[in-house]
């Protein structure tokens, strides 16, 4: 039998992109067992809650591109990592803001959105909530990914080193 050698399939790069939704996609899941976990052990009105959204949202953001770097080595791109860090953040924010509505349609008493009642009207004030969520979240991921990128960004290259 003669043998087949195999070639070794193709290594497809990671994009920032895909990792960055890849991220947002486990960040959102996460955020939104959270928000639900809130929503019925009835801490969600409190604003202790909303802190501990941020903060899953920062660490998925500094995982995303934590990934990215540990995959592409010390050739990550500071803009890849930038961005992947915002995808990440984005794609959380929007996956909870639309969870949040659903739970709002099935739960509207567990949901505390008085304040916003007050101000706009009951239409409103989902569609309110729903955009401060994507706003809150893909800005915390636009400075979270910004001072990540200043720990995760490839070291400059020393031209004196070069030469020995």
């Amino acid at each position: 039998m003669a043998a087949h050698s195999a070639a070794a399939p193709s290594a497809r790069v990671l994009t920032p992109e895909q990792n960055g939704f890849r991220f947002g996609l486990m960040t959102g899941a996460v955020l939104c067992i959270y928000t639900l976990a809130a929503a019925l052990l009835g801490f969600f009105s409190r604003i202790e809650a909303g802190s501990l959204d941020v903060v899953i949202l920062i660490a998925g953001s500094v995982l995303a591109i934590r990934n990215l770097r540990h995959l592409r080595g010390n050739q990550m791109p500071y803009l890849g990592g930038y961005g992947t860090g915002i995808i990440s953040a984005m794609v959380a924010s929007v996956i909870l803001g639309l969870f949040f509505i659903i739970l709002s349609a099935l739960m509207p008493k567990m949901l505390d959105l008085t304040q916003v009642e007050n101000l706009f009207g009951f239409d409103l004030s989902v569609v309110v909530a729903f955009l401060a969520i994507i706003l809150m979240g893909t800005m915390t991921g636009v400075i979270t990914s910004l001072i990540a990128m200043q720990y995760f960004k490839a070291d400059p290259i020393d031209p004196l080193k070069v030469m020995e």
